[in-house]
């Protein structure tokens, strides 16, 4: 399945393995990753697309921003990530 903007995933590799992350941009071999927290918006972690794997795909308020490339915050990054995590089943910070 192909990693797009806007997506959940989650790390399977690094200090960040098993931590949920929003991808905010993409190319053919990376993905640049957000939490709101530790990897904010200003600063995104550059992750090979192996390196990774696909949670979900939600319509979620962020996905239009990020797409057209509007601003967006850490505070509703952190915020769909915790909408997510209860979706799924997962405590907060972390699996």
């Amino acid at each position: 399945m192909k990693i797009e903007i806007a997506d959940f995933v989650i790390s399977l590799n690094g200090r960040d393995e098993g931590k949920r992350f929003l991808v905010t941009g993409t190319d053919d071999e990376y993905v640049l990753l957000v939490d709101g927290k530790g990897r904010k918006i200003e600063r995104p972690k550059r992750k090979k697309c192996k390196h990774i794997k696909f949670e979900s795909r939600q319509d979620h308020g962020l996905s239009e921003k990020l797409r057209n490339g509007e601003r967006v915050t850490n505070k509703e990054i952190r915020r769909a990530l915790a909408i997510q995590a209860q979706g799924q089943g997962y405590e907060e910070g972390g699996m």
